[in-house]
């Protein structure tokens, strides 16, 4: 394992893979699958219809945990680093940019396309057979909503190559710093002209999709910085790491106590102002928060993950994330929607952490009791990886194979894994 991340290099294993990269788009993707399940209650009315209510309205006290599992400012910033490499090794190879291009953006939209649908068909038969139609409008507008994110995604992944040129003319500062006044400038007109902070026909439609570009290309741009190993930048010092802690820490205690931002990384129902619908400076500050954290530990994470049943782990969740992504507010819907089913036939209102209204610290249990099953779920859903499966069956040469020789075939496996998965057509937002 080559550990050079403290003076601005790549912390790479024996085969040319960032580990450290890998444990931090894990966590990322829990954070974001955790989150949502956390946040996101879906209420049984007295006519059997589901409505959305947030506990953090009961409990403002959960507030700074949003800040750990609202993670999408590390998914740019690996996404970022993952696009440098890959669109780097593609060049290399003699790809063009636009084939690369193509190639990423396609296994992008292939799964989204499956996803809509599947559900549209299970929305319609559900819409045949009764369902109410405000049950309809939560399940559309949950199974819709994390989409958003692949929109911005798409755009920075066709910039990947204007973007490191700007890098290597200017440095990381100036244009990150420009995408933050942008940002700062989007805050200052929805103040300006949209009810309650949100975005009003006075701004002609432009902010929002604005603001996204903008606020997510800060972290792209670490990232592409940190796989470039830019010398203008030098992102991948410890040094710049925690600079970037104390500064985005700094920037949304300063937004929060004298600006009027709400504390929540996640929207709200009554604040009036959400930090990510769009979002806000307080969502780059704590991206760059984010992004410090992840560049102090990262010499570390990558020694931690040099074990290989830690890697083993980690490497599926990589194998797995857009699956887990697109997936996880489907198995929310699905387990929500038999658990009412099931409390019908029962003849009881609801299942407390399932169907219950977020008014405490009892729901909070009950839910966090359900979350091995959602998990479980979502498990069997994604099912195991596709891409190591064929890897690890060539390494073995039987059911009957010599146990002592196992751990050196699983070694030998993860190796070749490696080496197969750091092509540059890789999964995007997953390399």
């Amino acid at each position: 394992m080559t550990r050079d991340g403290s003076h601005g290099g790549p912390v790479l294993d024996a085969v040319g893979r960032d580990r450290a990269v890998d444990g931090l788009r894990a966590y990322a993707i829990a954070g974001v699958v955790l989150g949502h399940w956390l946040v996101t209650a879906l209420v049984l009315a007295p006519d059997g219809a589901l409505a959305t209510a947030s506990p953090l309205r009961a409990m403002p006290e959960l507030v700074p945990v949003t800040w750990l599992l609202q993670t999408l400012g590390l998914f740019f910033f690996v996404g970022g680093y993952a696009s440098a490499r890959s669109l780097g090794a593609a060049t290399g190879r003699g790809v063009e940019p636009g084939r690369w291009l193509r190639r990423r953006l396609g296994r992008l939209v292939r799964p989204v396309t499956v996803l809509l649908g599947g559900w549209a068909v299970v929305l319609a038969g559900a819409a045949a057979s009764g369902v109410p139609a405000a049950t309809l409008r939560t399940a559309g507008t949950l199974l819709v909503s994390p989409l958003w994110f692949l929109l911005p995604l798409s755009v920075l992944f066709a910039l990947t190559g204007p973007l490191s040129r700007a890098l290597d003319r200017h440095g990381t500062v100036r244009p990150a710093a420009l995408a933050v006044a942008t940002v700062a400038v989007t805050d200052l007109v929805g103040r300006l002209t949209g009810p309650n902070g949100g975005a009003g026909p006075a701004d002609g439609g432009w902010r929002v999709p604005v603001a996204l570009l903008a606020a997510w290309s800060v972290p792209y741009l670490l990232g592409l910085a940190l796989a470039r190993d830019n010398p203008a930048g030098d992102v991948g010092q410890r040094r710049t790491g925690g600079l970037l802690l104390l500064g985005g820490g700094a920037g949304m205690a300063v937004l929060v106590l004298f600006a009027g931002y709400p504390a929540s990384a996640v929207g709200v129902p009554g604040d009036g102002f959400s930090n990510l619908d769009p979002p806000s400076l307080f969502t780059v500050c704590l991206a760059f928060a984010q992004v410090g954290v992840a560049l102090m530990v990262r010499p570390r994470l990558a020694g931690w993950l040099s074990r290989p049943h830690r890697w083993r782990r980690v490497r599926r969740v990589n194998d797995a994330a857009m699956g887990i992504y697109l997936g996880h507010q489907s198995v929310l819907l699905g387990v929500t929607a038999v658990g009412a089913l099931g409390a019908r036939l029962a003849g009881v209102d609801g299942v407390p952490g399932l169907h219950t209204a977020p008014d405490g610290a009892g729901w909070l249990l009950a839910r966090l009791a359900w979350l091995p099953l959602f998990g479980l779920v979502l498990a069997g859903l994604v099912g195991r990886p596709g891409p190591g499966a064929e890897v690890v069956a060539a390494g073995r040469t039987g059911p009957r194979a010599d146990r002592r020789s196992a751990p050196r075939r699983r070694r030998m496996s993860d190796s070749r894994e490696d080496v197969r998965r750091f092509q540059p057509d890789d999964r995007p937002g997953v390399r």
